[in-house]
């Protein structure tokens, strides 16, 4: 790779454009006021009671007037019992236990480099807490290959320290990926200033870290994993330096009982000024120390990586614990990267790999994009030109899936997955749309199948994607489309899923156009070595009609064991397009426990709403708030892992004199629950 290297003590970072465009982006936030702490249920004037996720100032706020939408808050004044969108802001799903198949290529490394992923979902102040309208999101999906998500944000105009939003940090979870905050200490020139770096490393009068204590207390109320810190504010000293260490030492001391990380940003140096050493050397040495991974500044070469990792060794800790900083938020796939450097062919990873905004797998797209087109290319970021992980393509991007051992959370029954992606543009139950909303919320998203897509034919290879025009059950399914000139092997999950004489398999399929014979595949053993191919016993599934309908196979005949992978065979004539939009797992009859207590806490003059309700006992896997109208038909409204919901834009029908809402309670393999409901007058 040829790049300019300045002098490392003068030259700019990238965070101009990065500056530049977050604050081209609060610009255009929707103005947002806090919710009040006390539960208003009448009906009242307009405001708004959208929750949002929180942002703070380390300690004072600045002076002048917030960016549109913001509200300046101090995290010292902070506490848990007078935060009034905690609960919409708390991920309540476990951070799931991982394993590693045998790769599915002879290119991908286990057990070496990893990737963290830095992703700005929105403007620090404009991070819905539930999701919101509209499908236009990055519903990311290719978890199999990251290994830390850091919620990326904050603005010297909003906040600087910023919290993950719950359905990120719920669908990170079930896919076994930790999820940090953000804290941004901005360059002095994009309107930083070194007091809110003294303040974050401040002692009190019995020499604690009050900013450290609070940032735990975030992370645990609000059930993420962690922070990344980003110190760029120039014009500190030695001292500093020597602060900023000890507060790394009591944010690590505090957050390990809890399972918290640290991320460090390859910036301050031990003298206290910001100088970017695109490397681990002895200028940053004890901050990487202090913290469980650090991220290096981008302009590193061959010979930085070499002698980064080496230094990780010697000071008797994981060259993998360091990412390389790659920065593909203005050209993706195009950004020229010196992959020799980092993840050689035919040798070990040197380190670890950090991108830096993926999103621009949905930010270059044109301002009408669907969801369809984005996930074109986030498939192709992800796994390459080829499309198909178990025969990557060459060239110049070395995408993930070529270089990187996927990763499975499949390994308990009973397990389902609709192939919701977390956003759609309807929302169906049953095969038949329920409400005609574009939608996202990423917390309902399935446990989608890791390496995407495995097709095996001696035939035409069909394309297969995840479909927006129809789904079983949220808002996208698997499509299947081509000419059927051979039977096709699909691939779908990676497992290690118990097998018993009980064990069933449902799949609910359609066929869109031509007769197809489908196969349930199951595995019983894994590959002997990387780049071979599961071995499956095919059972049928039946020949689907064009409506949905659901297959019932038992895996009886099959004997006992562990399941390795699940797959489908096709067989059929011509074009065919199939649609598979379950895939439902289990050894026993599913039951989920009703929620109880709904009741709405606020209400608006313009139909937002603000519900509650005592959570179920027993597993569960989401709940979905509905609206019974006056003729007993039933509107989805929306899904949420929490016990409270915000929903808005609702109006009376004709004649209503109250809405009725309900809300049940969604196992694993999709069953529901009795309602649990409730009115409240217009």
């Amino acid at each position: 790779m040829t790049q300019s290297r300045p002098n490392r003590q003068i030259r700019p970072t990238r965070r101009t454009v990065v500056l530049s465009s977050a604050a081209a982006a609060a610009a255009l936030a929707a103005p947002s006021f806090p919710a009040q702490a006390t539960t208003r249920a009448g009906k009242k004037a307009a405001a708004d009671l959208q929750p949002y996720a929180s942002y703070w100032f380390p300690d004072s706020l600045p002076t002048g007037t917030p960016d549109p939408g913001a509200v300046w808050r101090s995290l010292k004044a902070w506490t848990p019992q007078t935060d009034a969108d905690l609960a919409y802001n708390r991920s309540t799903v476990p951070l799931a236990e991982r394993f590693t198949p045998v790769a599915v290529n002879t290119t991908a490394r286990a057990g070496q480099g990893r990737i963290s992923s830095l992703v700005s979902f929105n403007p620090t102040a404009a991070n819905p807490s539930q999701g919101h309208a509209g499908a236009d999101y990055y519903a990311l999906t290719h978890w199999a290959y990251i290994d830390e998500l850091v919620f990326w944000g904050g603005s010297s105009g909003e906040g600087i320290i910023l919290a993950p939003n719950a359905p990120v940090v719920d669908a990170a979870h079930r896919n076994g990926v930790p999820v940090v905050g953000n804290i941004f200490l901005p360059p002095t020139a994009y309107g930083g200033k070194l007091q809110w770096t003294r303040d974050l490393v401040q002692k009190d009068a019995l020499g604690r870290f009050p900013i450290a204590e609070k940032l735990v207390q975030v992370a645990t109320s609000y059930g993420f994993d962690g922070w990344f810190v980003n110190t760029e504010t120039g014009g500190g000293d030695a001292a500093l330096a020597t602060q900023m260490l000890e507060f790394l030492t009591e944010l690590k001391r505090l957050g390990e009982p809890h399972g918290l990380r640290i991320t460090w940003y390859d910036s301050m140096v031990e003298s206290g000024s910001i100088s970017w050493q695109d490397a681990l050397n002895s200028q940053n040495q004890d901050f990487f120390l202090k913290s469980d991974t650090m991220f290096l500044n981008f302009n590193w070469t061959s010979a930085d990586l070499s002698s980064s990792g080496t230094l990780a060794q010697n000071l008797d800790r994981d060259r993998y614990e360091l990412w390389a900083g790659v920065d593909v938020e203005a050209s993706g796939w195009n950004k020229s990267v010196n992959w020799e450097a980092l993840f050689p062919n035919g040798g070990s990873h040197v380190t670890s790999l950090g991108f830096y905004r993926p999103e621009w797998t949905r930010n270059h797209l044109p301002a009408d994009r669907t969801p369809g087109q984005f996930h074109a290319a986030d498939d192709q970021f992800w796994t390459g030109t080829s499309l198909d992980p178990s025969r990557p393509s060459t060239g110049s991007w070395r995408a993930p899936a070529a270089a990187v051992a996927d990763k499975s959370t499949v390994s308990a029954l009973p397990f389902g997955c609709s192939f919701n992606t977390g956003h759609g543009l309807k929302w169906y139950d049953g095969g038949v749309a329920r409400s005609d909303a574009a939608w996202n919320q990423l917390g309902l998203q399935d446990v989608l199948p890791g390496r995407r897509w495995v097709v095996r034919t001696t035939g035409t290879r069909p394309a297969v994607t995840l479909d927006f025009a129809d789904a079983w059950r949220g808002g996208s399914s698997v499509l299947v489309d081509g000419t059927l000139n051979a039977p096709v092997v699909v691939e779908l999950h990676n497992t290690r899923l118990p097998l018993s004489a009980d064990t069933v398999v449902r799949l609910a399929q359609r066929a869109v156009s031509g007769p197809v014979q489908v196969e349930l595949g199951v595995a019983l053993r894994a590959p002997d070595k990387a780049g071979d191919p599961l071995t499956y016993s095919f059972l049928s599934a039946g020949t689907p009609g064009t409506s949905w309908s659901e297959a019932t196979v038992r895996l009886s005949s099959l004997g006992t064991g562990t399941i390795h992978g699940l797959a489908v065979r096709l067989t059929g004539s011509g074009a065919v397009k199939w649609r598979l939009g379950g895939l439902l797992v289990q050894d026993a009859e599913e039951t989920v426990a009703a929620p109880a207590g709904l009741k709405v806490d606020e209400a608006s003059g313009d139909g937002q709403f603000r519900l509650s309700w005592q959570g179920a006992s027993g597993p569960v896997r989401h709940y979905e708030l509905w609206r019974v109208l006056a003729d007993g038909a039933k509107r989805y409204l929306t899904g949420t892992c929490a016990s409270v919901a915000y929903v808005k834009g609702l109006t009376a029908e004709q004649g209503e004199r109250e809405i009725r809402f309900e809300v049940r309670s969604v196992g694993e393999v999709y069953t529901t629950s009795p309602a649990a409901s409730t009115t409240h007058p217009w």
